[in-house]
């Protein structure tokens, strides 16, 4: 495994500061079942920079001490954007082709879905059978906010972002 360089880390922590502020700038797009959270975009990262999945988590855990969800969403919703971001990760490494870069863009997607809605039918208690529909709803509403934020603004910059050349520069400093 290589090492983490200081400028890996410092990319990581960026990246933890700018998902965070976003986030909690647009508490209204970012903290309900219909989640439009602008800085999931952000998830594209780790298709290019493996390393900032870690920043993405520590962001996501910082951003969610105020979710409405409360200590709950710190734990798991970070983690399904750790998990989704280590998946993002292993199908960069295989590189960039259209078909990679939607599926890239379906694991926040699929993390979110099935984590949040998870957590969120937890919350709202119920019978059995009840939180068992809760899970569906809740799932796909915050995978259609998910996928409307991937696929509207990640996806397009997933295409961009390796045409510009202050990206490229980037990418060779960090290799």
């Amino acid at each position: 495994m290589k090492s983490l360089s200081l400028r890996k880390l410092t990319l990581a922590a960026v990246i933890a500061a700018v998902y965070a502020a976003l986030t909690m700038l647009l508490p209204a797009l970012s903290y309900s079942n219909w989640q439009f959270r602008i800085s999931e975009a952000l998830c594209i990262l780790p298709f290019f920079f493996p390393y900032t999945t870690w920043g993405l988590f520590v962001g996501c855990m910082i951003a969610n001490i105020i979710s409405t969800v409360g200590p709950i969403d710190v734990i798991f919703g970070s983690l399904a954007t750790l998990g989704a971001g280590l998946c993002t990760a292993a199908i960069g490494r295989g590189g960039s082709t259209p078909l990679r870069r939607v599926l890239g863009c379906l694991m926040p997607v699929l993390f979110n879905g099935v984590i949040i809605g998870a957590e969120l039918a937890l919350i709202a208690g119920g019978s059995e059978g009840s939180r068992l529909m809760l899970f569906a709803i809740y799932g796909l509403e915050v995978a259609i906010g998910e996928a409307g934020v991937m696929f509207i603004i990640g996806l397009p910059l997933m295409t961009l972002l390796p045409k510009s050349p202050a990206l490229r520069r980037l990418y060779d400093t960090m290799k």
